[in-house]
């Protein structure tokens, strides 16, 4: 059951343009930095990341897309006896001594970031690795932390925070459900 509406497309248009606004602030330029969505909705995420970047440093940043499925330490409990469906990546340049900026929806746990990070190094080893969300919703599991966060939203563990973004979902909102 849906309590509230947390960000209108306009909120996230503009938590998507500050966010881009530190990536370029923090790594003084875009020079050697990527941008990695992790599937599904974070490769949105990222290359809307991407477009607004170009319009403020008139230059192209890679957009990379990233399946941690394989990666997952709770793969056994989330699909049981089936074969995981790996959806791919799709990381075309080296992130190798890059600045690599892992994008993601929600940040919860931090074990889907940590799978991420396993992913990413075997892709190669970066420079470094930071992390962009549109929410971060805290419970963390690990010591994990965003560097880039479009929204704070503190929930209860029986709330679920559902993003709903136009490419997938025809419309973009991020809404707080009670868990029934």
């Amino acid at each position: 059951m849906q309590k509230a509406v947390v960000m209108d497309e306009q909120a996230i248009r503009r938590a998507l343009t500050r966010i881009a606004h530190e990536i370029i602030e923090r790594n003084k330029g875009i020079e050697n930095c990527v941008l990695v969505g992790i599937k599904t909705r974070g490769i949105y995420l990222a290359k809307r990341l991407a477009e607004r970047i170009e319009q403020i440093e008139g230059a192209a940043m890679p957009v990379g897309e990233l399946d941690i499925t394989l990666y997952r330490d709770d793969l056994t409990v989330k699909t049981g006896d089936k074969e995981p469906l790996v959806k791919g990546s799709n990381i075309s340049f080296d992130v190798a001594n890059q600045k690599v900026v892992l994008v993601d929806d929600v940040l919860f746990t931090g074990r889907t970031v940590r799978a991420a990070m396993d992913a990413i190094i075997d892709f190669g080893r970066p420079a470094q690795i930071q992390l962009a969300v549109l929410i971060d919703r805290g419970h963390r599991e690990l010591p994990i932390r965003a560097d880039f966060v479009g929204k704070n939203v503190p929930t209860s563990s029986s709330e679920i925070i559902v993003v709903e973004l136009k490419e997938v979902d025809q419309v973009d909102q991020v809404t707080i459900h009670e868990n029934v």
